[in-house]
C-alpha cells in the first residue's frame, strides 16, 4: 500500500508538471539522451527525479529501472524494502510539446534473493510481476492498475487532489474494430504482416478496420483495452526486437491487457510476452497485445 501511494504520488506530481509545462516552460528537449539513445525532453528528466525519489523514500523498494537510467538504480540500504519497480517515467516523449495525451507506465516485482541487490535481481519475466499499471495523461488523468485480480481505472478529482475508482473490472472486448501500428514502418515488415495489414484495410468481407495510432504507448493502449482492437510494434527488418522496452513498457501492459481479458505475445510462434525471460536491463521486445481474437487472428497469419 505505501509503494502504491508513493507511485500515485509520483503520477499526481507529474500529470501537475504536464499541466503546466507551458507556462513553466518545460517543453523542449533538455540537451541529453537517454538509455536507449532517445533525446530527453525536460519534462522526461524531471519525472524521472520524481518516481526515483518517492519510491526511494518509500522505504518499499531496493531497486529500480528506469529508461531515462543507463544502470540499475539502487536504493540505499537503510531504505531497503521488498520491491523492484521497473518504470517508464514519461511515455510518448515525443507527443510532450504538441498537446498529444502521454503517461508514465510502472510494473512491481518482488524481490527474490537476498544480499546486496545486482542487476540480475531485476532481470525478471513479467510472469513475476506482483502488480502493474499506468497513468494516462489526457482529457483527463486516469490511473490503470492491476495487482493480479483483474483491472480498475482511477481518475484523478483535481478539487481533492485524489484518485477515484471510475472504472472497476475493465475487461477488453473479444474482437475490435480497430488496428493500431506505425504503418510508416510497413515497407520493412514481415511479408505475413503486410499482408494482414492489407486485409484490415481491403477485406474479402464486412467493413475494413480503423486505424488510430497516437505514438505513445499508454494513450494507443487504454484506448485499445477501452474499444477493442489490437495494438502493435511488430519486429522488423531495421529492428529485429521491435522498439519498446521488455522490462517497463511491454511487460507491464501485457499484465494488464492479460488480467482484462486479452493477449500479449510476441509474434514468435505461441510465445507470450510475460514469459520473455530479459538478459539486459534496456532489452527490447516485439509485441503484439489486445482483443484475444484479433491477436489469435494475426498469429494465424504469422504461422502459416
Amino acid at each position: 500500500t505505501l509503494l502504491l501511494s508513493s507511485l500515485c504520488t509520483a503520477c499526481k506530481a507529474t500529470e501537475a508538471a504536464v499541466r503546466k509545462a507551458g507556462i513553466a516552460q518545460l517543453y523542449g528537449i533538455a540537451g541529453d539522451t537517454n538509455s536507449t539513445g532517445d533525446e530527453q525532453k525536460k519534462l522526461d528528466v524531471l519525472a524521472n527525479e520524481l518516481f526515483v525519489n518517492l519510491l526511494k523514500s518509500s522505504y518499499q523498494t531496493c531497486a529500480m529501472v528506469s529508461e531515462e537510467n543507463e544502470k540499475m538504480i539502487e536504493v540505499p540500504v537503510a531504505k531497503h524494502g521488498r520491491y523492484i519497480v521497473c518504470f517508464d517515467p514519461l511515455d510518448g516523449s515525443s507527443n510532450i510539446d504538441c498537446l498529444v495525451s502521454i503517461g508514465s507506465i510502472f510494473g512491481i516485482y518482488k524481490r527474490e534473493s537476498d544480499g546486496p541487490v545486482s542487476t540480475e535481481d531485476c532481470l525478471l519475466p513479467g510472469n513475476k510481476l506482483v502488480a502493474a499499471g499506468y497513468c494516462v495523461f489526457g482529457t483527463a488523468c486516469m490511473m490503470v492498475l492491476s495487482t493480479g485480480n483483474g483491472v480498475n481505472g482511477f481518475t484523478l478529482d483535481p478539487s481533492i487532489g485524489e484518485f477515484i475508482l471510475t472504472a472497476s473490472n475493465m475487461t477488453i472486448p473479444s474482437k475490435g474494430k480497430i488496428y493500431s501500428t506505425n504503418e510508416g514502418n510497413a515497407q520493412y515488415l514481415d511479408e505475413k504482416l503486410q499482408k494482414y495489414l492489407y486485409d484490415c484495410k481491403f477485406p474479402k468481407a464486412g467493413k475494413p478496420k480503423a486505424a488510430r495510432y497516437v505514438g505513445s504507448m499508454v494513450a494507443d493502449v487504454h484506448r485499445t483495452i477501452c474499444y477493442g482492437g489490437v495494438f502493435m510494434y511488430p519486429a522488423n527488418s531495421t529492428a529485429a526486437n521491435g522498439k519498446l522496452r521488455l522490462l517497463y513498457e511491454c511487460n507491464p501492459m501485457s499484465y494488464i491487457v492479460e488480467q482484462a481479458g486479452g493477449k500479449a505475445v510476441t509474434g514468435r510462434g505461441q510465445e507470450r510476452v510475460l514469459d520473455v525471460v530479459p538478459t539486459k536491463l534496456h532489452e527490447r521486445c516485439p509485441i503484439f497485445l489486445g482483443s484475444s481474437e484479433d491477436i489469435d487472428v494475426i498469429l494465424s497469419y504469422l504461422n502459416e
